[in-house]
């Protein structure tokens, strides 16, 4: 049973959220060679509709004769308070206990039967409930999500059988030290926020989640207007529509006492937290700033300026020629074991950083290249290095091509983020548009001067003061 009903990650650095490796659009086409040009050109064209109590639908029909549809949410960590943290993630659990309808053992059977797979995900501002499955079984693939966005079941004996597991999960995830870090940055950067808060929760609060602490969750959020149905793969749009219709049009837009949930601001900190365990072998470290938002003009210099440092990891070829210069450094003077330049985007902000990993000798050189990195992306950043992170963003927009699953994904944020879908094209012109005077610019507003957020964890004494890397965020020029 654990091909076709699973769970997805639920973190920054889960599987849909990160970059997807490059595959030609000649794969899915069934040509033998497509140009990059007439990738964006030939791309389908994504439909939205809305019904009358504000549910969205969205498709986008490749031909395929598989599917992948699902539910995306405008719910996630971030929406929720410290009493009750963590609830999102305890209903992903609990989808597939079953419905009301469809009990687990029915619901498991119906979706070996299609040969499809039921997953999910939570993040800090997103929920969703996707099934991959075969064009053909479209109508039972809505069927069986309508019921379990509507309809879980939440009986008391499955909530106290997945407490166990939640509190389980959660105390392997204290093993991943990359996701342990990150949560440590976002507690740390927006301390005394919503968005500080983990998707996961605390175990006190997942020991303690009560039924009605999870229908008050799913009432006071799963509203249509914060909703939509997206599908990808060989789907028709008008009869997604009337499936929609269907199975959606009677979800509420309406909300109690019209005490409408609004996002308060999340205020970032510039601040750090250290987890000192000199008995582990390597230190994680993650530093950021504060970012613009997902819908910013300002995104997409940014996404250059992180391409420009780029990535590394031990198991990379090409050593001192790889193109990036802080992994050059690292290969040379053996910096650390891997890093990874990120941006993880929110509604209106986001943490702009690099996450390193590193042995407790060399923590204090990898910090002081970083930060330099930085530096040189405000002051002098170069054609060549623009044109370089150009054509990786690129290469990255063609990967999210890479099957139905990926698409769903995208089209589902990208609803919920910005209201359309944007065409792949019009990335690649934003892409295009920015100069090596823009991204100075952009990473000047953004980077310089600008007090760092700092998450370390393990053997970490070399660790830097924090006064001395925020002294490391300029340079003094004459």
């Amino acid at each position: 049973m654990a091909a076709s009903v699973c769970r997805v990650g639920s973190s920054v650095g889960r599987a849909l959220a990160k970059t997807r490796s490059p595959i030609l659009l000649s794969l899915r086409r069934g040509q033998a060679s497509v140009s990059y040009a007439q990738s964006l050109v030939g791309a389908p064209e994504t439909q939205l509709t809305a019904l009358d109590n504000g549910f969205r639908v969205a498709s986008e029909d490749t031909g395929h004769a598989t599917c992948t549809v699902g539910v995306w949410i405008s719910a996630g960590s971030r929406y929720e308070s410290e009493k009750n943290n963590g609830a999102g993630f305890f209903l992903e659990h609990m989808a597939f206990k079953g419905t009301k309808k469809h009990p687990q053992t029915a619901l498991e059977q119906q979706v070996e039967s299609m040969g499809a797979h039921l997953s999910a995900y939570t993040s800090r501002e997103h929920t969703a409930y996707y099934m991959k499955t075969l064009s053909k079984d479209l109508p039972k693939a809505v069927e069986l999500l309508s019921d379990v966005v509507q309809n879980c079941s939440l009986n008391e004996a499955d909530i106290e059988q997945q407490r166990n597991v939640v509190v389980r999960e959660l105390e392997e995830v204290e093993g991943n030290l990359q996701e342990v870090c990150l949560d440590l940055l976002h507690a740390t950067a927006y301390q005394g926020t919503p968005l500080g808060q983990s998707v996961l929760g605390p175990s006190s609060t997942a020991r303690n989640l009560t039924r009605q602490d999870l229908v008050d969750y799913i009432n006071s959020h799963y509203k249509a207007p914060r909703m939509v149905l997206a599908a990808a793969g060989g789907v028709n749009h008008e009869e997604l529509v009337g499936l929609a219709k269907s199975h959606f049009g009677g979800v509420s837009f309406e909300y109690e006492g019209d005490a409408v949930p609004v996002l308060s601001p999340c205020r970032f900190t510039g601040s750090e937290i250290r987890m000192r365990d000199d008995g582990l072998p390597l230190a994680h470290i993650a530093i950021a700033v504060e970012g613009a938002g997902v819908s910013s003009p300002d995104v997409v210099p940014l996404m250059v300026a992180n391409a420009v440092i780029g990535s590394y990891d031990l198991t990379y070829g090409g050593g001192k020629h790889l193109s990036s210069r802080l992994a050059r450094l690292a290969v040379e003077e053996n910096l650390c074991h891997s890093f990874q330049a990120f941006h993880s985007a929110y509604s209106d902000t986001s943490l702009l950083g690099i996450h390193f990993v590193s042995d407790k000798h060399h923590i204090d050189d990898m910090m002081h290249w970083t930060q330099n990195a930085w530096m040189n992306l405000c002051t002098t950043v170069t054609e060549s290095d623009v044109a370089r992170a150009q054509n990786t963003l690129k290469a990255s927009l063609i990967g999210q091509l890479n099957g139905t699953t990926p698409i769903c994904d995208d089209i589902g944020r990208h609803i919920l983020n910005y209201g359309r879908r944007i065409p792949l094209a019009e990335w690649n012109a934003r892409i295009d548009a920015v100069t090596p005077r823009m991204v100075r610019d952009i990473c000047t507003k953004y980077i310089y001067d600008k007090c760092p957020a700092v998450a370390a964890v393990g053997p970490i004494e070399q660790l830097p003061d924090y006064n001395r890397m925020r002294s490391a965020m300029y340079w003094l020029r004459f």
